[in-house]
């Protein structure tokens, strides 16, 4: 998919393991092992997810096991404390769940997991209905991109919007990510708008310039803005 941004369906994970509220402790500690995540979709009827089991959720078994919590962990409520004793995964998980679209961007799921600090977003059409999961990881695929198709894209979306020819004549270079444009400009002004939307390609690094103006009277564009 080129000249539009990608969406989180294009790169969630389908198949997704998902339990209902009265999945035991053991039983969620086991399927978190088996599928290698770090959380779980809870849900009810038709699939519709109701909440979120994490690896953090299950760790407060473990984390209050000596003993009494102290005087700082009583003061950050009892949530922590409830879920030491929870048995279940509706007692265990945290509703309502955070969640995504499948026509979310990946930088805006970016920008959700970053924030709430999580690793994964269950992702749910507008009933709310689970569609699948995507991961940190899922995120970045978009680095795979390889670098003749970034060349083109960049190509095609920047230098000849902003660049074209005669009144220009640009190379773009692409080496492990990193975009080079190379060659002779007329307006500098506008490199600090190129290096912007370079960057939004999904699946650039990094951008660098190697430029020389038109005109005498124009100073070199070399290095990156």
């Amino acid at each position: 998919m080129h000249g539009t941004p990608h969406i989180v369906s294009d790169v969630m994970t389908q198949t997704v393991v998902s339990v209902g509220r009265q999945a035991s402790f053991k039983e969620l500690v086991k399927l978190m092992r088996d599928g290698q995540v770090s959380a779980l979709p809870v849900v009810e009827g038709e699939c519709r997810v109701v909440g979120v089991v994490s690896e953090a959720d299950l760790l407060y078994k473990e984390e209050f096991r000596d003993g009494a919590p102290d005087r700082y962990t009583q003061l950050r409520g009892l949530t922590d404390l409830t879920k030491a004793d929870a048995l279940t995964a509706e007692q265990l998980m945290t509703s309502p769940a955070l969640t995504t679209r499948p026509d979310t961007t990946l930088a805006e799921a970016a920008r959700t997991m970053a924030r709430a600090k999580v690793k994964r977003l269950p992702v749910v059409d507008e009933l709310g209905v689970l569609q699948g999961v995507v991961s940190r990881a899922d995120l970045l695929k978009v680095f795979l991109r390889g670098d003749e198709e970034l060349a083109e894209e960049v190509r095609r979306e920047v230098v000849s919007y902003l660049f074209p020819p005669p009144s220009s004549a640009l190379r773009v270079d692409v080496r492990e990510g990193v975009v080079k444009l190379v060659g002779r400009i007329r307006d500098t002004a506008l490199v600090p708008v190129a290096a912007r939307l370079v960057r939004a390609v999904e699946g650039v690094v990094d951008v660098e310039f190697e430029l020389t103006a038109d005109r005498p009277e124009e100073a070199s564009g070399a290095g990156r803005p």
